[in-house]
């Protein structure tokens, strides 16, 4: 999380996720060191936190292990990343009082909630894209979806339909907290939403999904994979991004980067180049 030192945490709930907070109501000193699964770096008057929560390449059922069910799995998993290095971070689930959310698919919303249902930051306020909370929380749009869309459908109904009313809703492209730009990168998904964060003449650009793999998406930027729902307006978003990046040299964070997921994009004959950071002491 973005600190101060007196800050409130902005979590975003992703592997590699970098959680985000200024503002000033939950007093925490600077850290002064790292720890496994966690990465602290300074930006301008903020220090940055990232949580490393895990890799989960395959749907678990209660087929995936022979003497356990799905929902043991599912626990296990849930408990053995971004509380376990929250934890290490020093940080309780209940310091962290906001908590900004990108898009709507399952690896980064699910987070919020334990899989009976119960707030993961009981004291949070949960802020979403406008226009990700009015498609998915279509009845319309749903009744016409099919595959694992419709499961994405069902899923973000699960998680915000008994907790609709404490949702606060923001328009990409506004300032959401001190310091804190929302930047609007459909294509992704409907309302896809990126961050930008400034503090005393630094910033970091935190792309959330425009680009996943830096390997692929970055060095082949007019490639459109099958999990972005409009491919051409997301080559779009993710050409504007890293032209971005790279011609303003900012830092970059990404959710499914290499841990601890945040670096410089320099521009090749081709495309861009992810260079990460390198690993230092506080």
């Amino acid at each position: 999380m973005l600190t101060r030192r007196s800050f409130t945490a902005r979590a975003a709930l992703a592997a590699g996720a970098c959680a985000l907070a200024p503002s000033a109501s939950v007093a925490a000193p600077f850290a002064s060191a790292q720890g496994p699964g966690v990465y602290r770096f300074p930006l301008g008057r903020y220090q940055i936190t990232a949580l490393y929560d895990g890799t989960w390449f395959l749907p678990i059922d209660g087929k995936f292990v022979r003497n356990a069910s799905g929902r043991q799995v599912n626990r296990a998993l849930a408990a053995g990343f971004l509380l376990d290095n929250l934890k290490v971070a020093g940080v309780a689930p209940d310091a962290i009082d906001t908590i900004l959310i990108s898009h709507f698919h399952p690896d980064h919303i699910d987070g919020i909630k334990t899989k009976d249902g119960a707030k993961v930051f009981p004291k949070a306020e949960i802020w979403v894209p406008e226009p990700e909370w009015r498609f998915w929380m279509d009845d319309g749009n749903e009744a016409h979806a099919s595959g694992a869309v419709l499961r994405y459908f069902r899923n973000a109904r699960r998680i915000f339909t008994d907790i609709a009313k404490d949702v606060h809703r923001f328009t990409p492209g506004a300032d959401v907290a001190p310091g804190i730009v929302s930047i609007p990168a459909y294509g992704h998904t409907p309302g896809h939403t990126a961050f930008a964060i400034h503090s005393e003449g630094q910033s970091l650009l935190v792309m959330s999904d425009t680009v996943r793999n830096p390997y692929l998406f970055a060095r082949h930027p007019d490639w459109q994979p099958i999990f972005d729902m409009d491919g051409a307006l997301a080559v779009k978003a993710r050409r504007r991004m890293l032209d971005r990046a790279a011609a303003d040299r900012m830092l970059v964070e990404a959710y499914h980067f290499p841990f601890p997921a945040c670096g410089h994009m320099v521009r090749t004959g081709t495309g861009f180049e992810l260079v990460p950071v390198m690993w230092r002491p506080l």
